[in-house]
Parts: C-alpha cells; sequence; structure tokens
C-alpha cells in the first residue's frame, strides 16, 4: 500500500523533474538586488545598468571623473583614491523601513541600487580600478526583504572591475596603504552617508600616514552631472512626459469642495499608473490662500468654490526626476481677478524661458524675472511706477511678492547639482526650472480686495540646446483657456 501510494506521488512528480533537468536557462537564472535584464526584461535591455544606460556610459562617467580629479590636483600626486558610499535604509519604526532612495552620487557612477555598499575608483599604472563593495549573499535575510546581488552578481550586472562583500572593503583598503604612498584621499568627511563604514572602517584608513590630503569630491561630480548625457535626456524626457499627463487628469478630477489630500493621491496614482516610482517629493497641494506658503505640504484641508489650488509636483522614473506647477481654479473657471493675475505669471515665465539659451545663466534669468515681476506689478497697480527705477526698492518690492529664485538644475535629484553656481552660462543638454510667482497674502491690505489670498506659480522643465529652449514639460496645459477647457472635460 506504501509502496504504491509512493510510486503515485513520484509519477505526480515528474513532469516538474523533467521540466527542471532539461531547461537549464530556468536553473541557471540569476535574481539580483534591483532589475535586471534576466529578470525584467520589460525594464531593462541586455548590457543596461539602469534601464536606459548601458555599462559602456558609467565607465565613461568614471574615466571623466577621474580625468577630472587629476586635473584638478595638478601635479601634487599621482596617486587618487575615491571612496563614494550608498545609502542605508533607515527605519521609521521597528523593523518598519522608508522606502528606500539610493545616495544620488554612487548611484550617478554604479547604478547600483542596493543599500550599505560602497564604490571605491582608484588610479593605478594602467589608468584606474573601479570596485564596487556590496552586502553578502544571505539567505534568511533575503528570504525577508528580498534577494541580493552579492558580490558576483554585482559584478555581472554594473561591469565594474571588481566587486567584493562590503565586510572586506577594511581590507581592501588595508592593502591600498600597503601599495601605495602619497596618495589624495576623494571622499566627502564631512557629510558621511554610510554611518557604519565610515566609524568603523573610513576613518582608520583616513588616517593612515601615506594619506597627503582628503578632499570632498562632490563638486567635481556634479560638474559632470549638470549636463545630461543623451541616455539622461531621455529619461527626463520619459519623467516629465509622464508627470505632464498626471497633471491633466488632476486638473479634471478637481471640483469644489475637494480635499487636498485626494488631490495628492490622485496624483499619485497618475504617475505610478504611467510607470514611475514614486513622487519625486512631498508635493504641494495648496487651495486659496495656502498657495502663499511656498512649501505648503500639509495638504489637509478643503478647496472652496471659487479658490485656486497650486500644486508643485513631479515624479521620478528609474532614478530622474520631474518638476512642475500649475495653478487651477477648482471650479474650471477663473474669475476676471485670477486671469488677469495669472496672465502676468505667464507673460513673466515666457520672457525667462526665451532667455534659456547659452548667451545665459540662471543669476541673469533671475534678474530678468525681477525685472518684468516688477513691470507687471505696476501694470496691476500693486506698486508705484516710481519703485521701478529705484533698484533697492525694486528688489525689495519684488522679493515681497515672489520671495524665491526663477528655478534650478534638474535631473536626478529635484534641486539638483546644487554645488554648480547659478552664475555660469548655460550649456546644451542642461535642464533647469523656470518658476515665476506672484503671491498675495489675504491679509495684504496694500493691494486691491480682489487680488487677497491668491497665490500663483508656473512651473516647466527646460532642456537647454544649441538653439532654442525645449519645454519639456509643454504638454501640461498652461494658458488659462486652455486649462478651463481641460477642465471642461469633467464631469462634476
Amino acid at each position: 500500500m506504501t509502496n504504491n501510494k509512493e510510486s503515485q506521488i513520484v509519477s505526480l512528480l515528474r513532469p516538474y523533474r523533467d521540466l527542471l533537468s532539461s531547461n537549464k536557462s530556468f536553473m541557471q537564472k540569476r535574481h539580483f538586488g534591483q532589475p535586471s535584464a534576466q529578470t525584467h526584461p520589460h525594464l531593462v535591455s541586455q548590457g543596461e545598468v539602469t534601464p536606459g544606460i548601458n555599462k559602456e556610459e558609467y565607465d565613461s562617467t568614471k574615466t571623466c571623473l577621474v580625468n577630472k580629479i587629476v586635473h584638478a590636483s595638478g601635479n601634487k600626486s599621482e596617486n587618487h583614491i575615491v571612496i563614494l558610499p550608498s545609502a542605508s535604509t533607515v527605519y521609521m519604526t521597528y523593523d518598519i523601513p522608508y522606502r528606500f532612495r539610493q545616495n544620488t552620487e554612487f548611484l550617478y557612477l554604479s547604478g547600483f541600487q542596493e543599500p550599505d555598499s560602497a564604490l571605491v575608483i582608484h588610479t593605478t599604472s594602467e589608468g584606474y580600478k573601479s570596485v564596487l563593495f556590496v552586502p553578502r549573499r544571505d539567505p534568511h535575510k533575503e528570504l525577508w526583504d528580498g534577494p541580493r546581488s552579492g558580490d558576483k552578481g554585482a559584478l555581472e550586472l554594473t561591469g565594474v572591475a571588481e566587486a567584493y562583500n562590503t565586510d572586506e572593503l577594511e581590507s581592501y583598503l588595508y592593502n591600498y596603504c600597503k601599495s601605495y604612498k602619497d596618495y589624495i584621499v576623494w571622499y566627502d568627511l564631512n557629510q558621511p552617508v554610510l554611518k557604519h563604514s565610515h566609524e568603523n572602517v573610513i576613518q582608520d584608513f583616513l588616517k593612515q600616514e601615506g594619506k597627503m590630503a582628503i578632499v570632498k569630491p562632490t563638486g567635481h561630480i556634479q560638474d559632470l552631472r549638470v549636463v545630461k548625457s543623451p541616455a539622461e535626456v531621455q529619461l527626463m524626457k520619459h519623467t516629465t512626459e509622464v508627470a505632464s499627463q498626471a497633471f491633466v487628469d488632476v486638473m479634471k478630477f478637481s471640483r469644489p469642495d475637494i480635499k487636498e489630500s485626494h488631490l495628492y493621491a490622485k496624483m499619485d496614482y497618475e504617475c505610478r499608473i504611467r510607470d514611475a516610482e514614486i513622487l519625486a517629493y512631498p508635493p504641494v497641494i495648496a487651495g486659496g490662500n495656502r498657495a502663499n506658503i511656498i512649501h505648503y505640504i500639509n495638504n489637509n484641508q478643503i478647496v472652496h468654490d471659487g479658490e485656486m489650488v497650486l500644486m508643485d509636483a513631479g515624479c521620478e522614473y528609474h532614478g530622474y526626476t520631474s518638476d512642475i506647477t500649475r495653478t487651477w481654479p477648482v471650479s474650471g473657471k477663473f474669475t476676471p481677478a485670477q486671469r488677469k493675475l495669472y496672465l502676468s505669471v505667464l507673460a513673466i515665465q515666457q520672457v525667462c524661458i526665451s532667455m534659456c539659451t547659452q548667451e545665459f545663466s540662471l543669476s541673469e534669468i533671475y534678474q530678468a524675472m525681477v525685472n518684468e515681476i516688477a513691470l507687471q506689478l505696476v501694470l496691476l497697480k500693486l506698486i508705484p511706477r516710481s519703485v521701478v527705477d529705484d533698484r533697492s526698492k525694486l528688489l525689495r518690492a519684488v522679493q515681497k511678492f515672489c520671495p524665491h529664485h526663477v528655478g534650478h538644475y534638474l535631473g536626478m535629484d529635484v534641486h539638483d547639482t546644487s554645488l554648480v553656481s547659478k552664475t555660469i552660462k548655460l550649456q546644451p543638454n542642461m535642464i533647469i526650472t523656470i518658476e515665476p510667482g506672484i503671491y498675495i497674502k489675504a491679509d495684504d491690505e496694500t493691494v486691491p480686495p480682489e487680488y487677497r489670498g491668491i497665490g500663483i506659480r508656473i512651473e516647466d522643465n527646460i532642456l537647454i540646446t544649441e538653439t532654442k529652449p525645449v519645454v519639456l514639460t509643454k504638454s501640461c496645459p498652461k494658458h488659462p483657456d486652455e486649462i478651463e477647457q481641460i477642465m471642461s472635460q469633467a464631469s462634476r
């Protein structure tokens, strides 16, 4: 009886055993700690590390960085070592992590998405070597948290010269000290990212006698990051288009007495349904007078009939972000005062966008924005004409109504490459935001009553080219007639 049952079980299992033994590719399929061509062919093509960015581009980027730091150091040393830690997992409470986001500089040079890792790049007699240190494979932890690439997987995935487990970083740096003298360490000592490795490994390495200097590499990396590669431009075009289309659906979803939190949820949903991973930052969804709080993110009030909502939101798509602001009436129709003020901001923005060429810097465009805001405020009779002729008074008057800059660099971070000066001339394949605004508080008795409590900002993402600027967010409506037409399509 028992033998008969066993033979039945063997017979039932035979098809599965035969399938596994005959399908070698199934047996050999590797799992990684991030999407790869093997595991996510719908996202990642062969040879790519990040969707759209291949191993060759990461190699080229590392080569450019090595050339920059060697050049920057002059003849002080021919030995350089760059240490770039990844981010760590951060927990909101016991055993419950926040969503992991990789350290930008580390991601830019490696494409590796796992926490508690480190990238080491050092010069050699043949050029340079890139070495990745990654979390060790651990079946128990992988059971709970998902697969890890391990050293072999990281080597296959990223194409670095060598890969080891993170706990081997100490011995690697020790051996480096033995092999090289008079070297310059490129490491951000003031803002260490990976606390455990910094305190237990890197600090000891930095005390070694062979070191000549410790220099922060971030500025050199951001000099590379601020000008996008063709692959990065394509990713930026995608993330800006996703956010633009999401805005259209949020406008259609709007109605009087809608909750700001519902608009937040709608934006998040529309971005994710278009394959963005997350929103790029906590969005501003400010109804009525709350639009005058520049970074209002509570998003817990109701937008009443007759009020406008200012939404500043964007999404992240494979590490690249969009950043858009639109302001619209939840009723679907601008009041005369709202339309008049809105058209003033739109006119200011159009002048600023026309200046997004190689002839100007962000600082120069900001000065133009200040002048244009002043002229519009005079036309609106919100400030006297005499203010325009006095530069110090003009700036104070404008900053009352618009306290922020005209824009910023945009890319892997929302406020991207913050160490790159806004005084340098714009270059082809830079991407910036242009976001003028006029904000009038509800209790400002110096302006006519019809304008009080209105805050308007219009923000687009601009690609700098050899010729004219390209508005990446052009499919996101911003003329009041277009906004009203789109909102008329909604069922209310």
